[in-house]
């Protein structure tokens, strides 16, 4: 796909949800040990030796220096992102720098995550016997994106296989990031009529606030129930 041929659109977006799981939803592991700010400072040190938000923090990854990682409320959410990623990758993001995602809709973050975490059970060889619970991270966007929406024919980077579209869109991505573009908005592979955002860079992410909490429920069938659940984050 030449990056000549696509468009670019602004994206005037309120409220996108990305979802995380609440095991990852927690303060610094090593809070309740400091007793002062110099303390704290020691065990973030010490914490930065295993934890990779730690790290991209102090020395950022690849396109990205330290000084343009997220700060302020949200920051830690925000760098986990483009900290942790997959082996392989996922979509518009190769296993060396990882991306914001998220989905204009609930209803398309949750699809999107439901089937992750299936292939997720489905690969450990499990019984599909999980519940998992998620919560609403929400953001703002106002920027400029390369835009795949409307795209005849659907091009092998929105393929829903994932050995055909993840490399695909990690070589597509890849070009799109070193071109200086903010990111990609494309529909959902996973949600019909759903709409999804891969934002490359922490300073596109605006008005940052956590949102409501979710419980996916697998009993034997790989298709999960999805409800609310009764403590919102």
């Amino acid at each position: 796909m030449s990056l000549e041929r696509l468009a670019v659109s602004r994206v005037s977006q309120r409220r996108t949800v990305r979802l995380i799981s609440n095991a990852n939803h927690k303060p610094p592991v090593l809070e309740k040990l400091a007793s002062s700010y110099g303390a704290r400072a020691h065990l973030e040190a010490l914490e930065s030796v295993t934890s990779a938000r730690q790290n991209v923090q102090q020395k950022g990854i690849p396109g990205l220096a330290p000084e343009a990682l997220a700060s302020g409320y949200g920051f830690t959410y925000i760098n986990a992102a483009l900290a942790y990623t997959r082996p392989c990758g996922n979509r518009f993001n190769p296993p060396a720098w990882g991306v914001w995602y998220c989905a204009f809709d609930c209803e398309t973050s949750l699809q999107e995550v439901a089937f992750h975490l299936t292939r997720a059970l489905q690969a450990a060889g499990g019984d599909f016997d999980n519940e998992t619970r998620c919560i609403e991270l929400l953001a703002d966007f106002e920027a400029d994106f390369v835009d795949l929406r409307n795209q005849n024919p659907t091009p092998d980077c929105l393929h829903p296989d994932t050995s055909i579209g993840y490399p695909a869109g990690q070589e597509l991505a890849d070009e799109i990031r070193k071109s200086g573009h903010n990111g990609i908005v494309y529909p959902s592979a996973r949600h019909a009529n759903g709409v999804c955002l891969a934002a490359f860079w922490p300073g596109l992410i605006q008005n940052f606030r956590q949102g409501e909490s979710w419980i996916l429920k697998w009993a034997g069938s790989p298709t999960p129930t999805i409800t609310k659940a009764a403590n919102a984050a």
